[in-house]
């Protein structure tokens, strides 16, 4: 059976008291700078290095229908697309006319959430007198949830984690602290994990105050009448966006590492006037060897993510932009999986949706479409330190991005997410590590008229005793795609003292080399079509060597 994943959010529009673009954007743009406070706030008491270093987590304003308004502007995009819907799903067992002040909900469901039990939810009503005026909503993975050590390897979902149904976190302001023990008695890293918890729902501290601030300026109908205004116009700008493409099916297919065997994702991208359809149908069975799977909610943010890029680029992320896209995929396949699927790492593949989107939209808007990108991996050192305290540092490196018409991709930058590298400083003081190389490696951005970024080049020793490693990585055997003739980034290599090294959990011992050698981005266009200019000062810089200029471009430009 194929279900389908689509945001049908009502929009009620009264034309009459429509607010003019001018005074529309200056509201908006308050409540955005609302969210990107709470954002730094978030960040600043947070205390894994996941969510205060990585940034691994967003947070959003909700009208009072719970309908995405705003969000901080550096968050991860799909988290955006998957909280409006978790907090419906919450909000059906917790009635907001059955809230108090100081409720906060909770729930790490992957079939409600975001697809896997790290990533922790809450909810939180922002009320104006007894009124329910805005929700508060925040994601943010943790550190750790229990289970297997393992990223890769399980049977079911219960192998991975504790899974907390929807429950009040906070109720009137108060702990609920059989809750917080439960948590606390199934993490490795109690108060890593508690303290982001505390964290999450500490910012919605700021987000009360300034939605106060604004209703005593403008009026809770203000407020209201924004809403609608949003949402009602960016649902008309992707409408618009989409009836601009020719009506047709458009299929695209790719092939991604997967786990000890490839993953097929098979896409036939639909138009029809001004709606779109994503259907998956033909993507591979979803995995009982492997946490690899997707629930329907993470393939449809992560689809919805590069559509958007696409499409309407310039627009707020807003839950008006999800109504005219649906995305469909069969129940039992690896992007909509039955419970209880093994699902921990689905990023190995959601991750790569957006290459079969733009692969099919390319011919229409070429100058909106991005090669292949090399991020994300994945890597945790964990332990217990001289005091037998527990410790657990994430670090999570990334390699090139896709070249895009007109522009050569980013070395070492985060797509399709806004991850950043834990800080070398933050792992050597956390983790007996030291880092002994961080550097561009040249010859990984993929050749095209516009190259692909840069991967990096990470070595890793441990400075005293053994560490205890788990990695995830990617694009190992399948490379960043090109796209329009550029050439495939180049791949990624993990090695112990030159070695492969084991996708399992494995031990660093005291004087082991682990070198993580991120892929790069795929290129963009005939190579033949490169600027000699662009390709004498790649080779000027180190980024391309004149062997690779001669073999890929066919050329060498003369020493400058």
């Amino acid at each position: 059976m194929a279900c389908a994943q689509t945001h049908d959010v009502e929009v009620v529009s009264d034309e009459r008291e429509a607010l003019d673009p001018v005074h529309l954007q200056i509201l908006w743009n308050r409540l955005i700078s609302i969210m990107d406070e709470a954002d730094v706030a978030l960040l600043h008491s947070a205390f894994s290095t996941i969510v205060a270093d990585s940034r691994d987590y967003a947070v959003i304003l909700l009208d009072r229908h719970a309908r995405s308004i705003a969000q901080a502007q550096i968050c991860v995009p799909a988290f955006t697309c998957s909280l409006p819907s978790a907090a419906r799903t919450m909000l059906q067992q917790f009635p907001a006319e059955t809230l108090k002040p100081g409720d906060v909900l909770f729930t790490n469901d992957p079939w409600i959430c975001h697809g896997h039990l790290p990533d922790f939810y809450v909810i939180k009503p922002i009320f104006h007198g007894s009124e329910i005026v805005a929700y508060y909503a925040a994601a943010a993975h943790v550190s750790d949830v229990g289970g297997r050590m393992d990223e890769l390897i399980a049977r079911d979902v219960y192998e991975e984690g504790i899974r907390l149904p929807p429950c009040k976190i906070y109720e009137a302001g108060q702990p609920n602290q059989p809750i917080m023990n439960v948590i606390a008695a199934n993490t490795r890293h109690p108060r890593l994990v508690l303290g982001d918890l505390g964290a999450m729902t500490g910012a919605a501290t700021v987000v009360e105050e300034r939605i106060g601030q604004f209703i005593a300026d403008y009026g809770v109908n203000a407020l209201d009448g924004v809403a609608e205004q949003i949402l009602s116009r960016s649902a008309r700008a992707m409408h618009d966006a989409i009836a601009a493409l020719p009506d047709g099916d458009y299929p695209y297919e790719i092939e991604c590492d997967g786990f000890r065997k490839p993953t097929r994702i098979k896409l036939n991208l639909q138009v029809r006037g001004d709606a779109m359809v994503l259907d998956y149908t033909g993507s591979d069975d979803q995995r009982a060897d492997a946490s690899i799977n997707c629930v329907l909610n993470v393939t449809h943010a992560h689809s919805m993510f590069a559509v958007k890029c696409a499409l309407v680029p310039n627009v707020p992320n807003n839950e008006g932009l999800f109504g005219p896209v649906t995305t469909v995929a069969p129940e039992g396949s690896i992007l909509n999986a039955r419970f209880p699927a093994p699902v921990r790492a689905r990023s190995m593949t959601s991750f790569h949706l957006h290459n079969a989107i733009f692969g099919a939209l390319r011919p229409f808007v070429p100058d909106r479409v991005q090669a292949g990108s090399g991020s994300f991996w994945w890597m945790t050192c964990s332990g217990r330190d001289a005091a037998n305290e527990p410790f657990s540092v994430h670090v999570l490196p990334n390699g090139g991005t896709g070249a895009v018409q007109g522009k050569d991709g980013f070395p070492t930058m985060a797509f399709p997410g806004n991850g950043s590298l834990t800080p070398i400083e933050i792992i050597e003081n956390r983790a007996p590590l030291v880092v002994t190389e961080r550097s561009m490696a040249p010859d990984s951005g993929g050749a095209g008229e516009f190259r692909g970024g840069l991967g990096q080049v990470i070595r890793i020793r441990t400075l005293r005793g053994p560490a205890n490693l788990t990695l995830r990585p990617d694009k190992v055997v399948f490379p960043p795609p090109g796209l329009d003739g550029g050439l495939p980034g180049g791949k990624g290599e993990f090695l112990i003292d030159g070695e492969q090294a084991p996708f399992e959990p494995f031990t660093l011992q005291e004087g082991q080399e682990l070198t993580l050698k991120l892929p790069g981005g795929g290129g963009y266009g005939d190579p033949a079509r490169r600027d000699p200019a662009a390709l004498a000062a790649d080779i000027r810089k180190g980024f391309v060597s004149r062997e690779k200029a001669e073999e890929l471009y066919g050329v060498v430009p003369e020493a400058e």
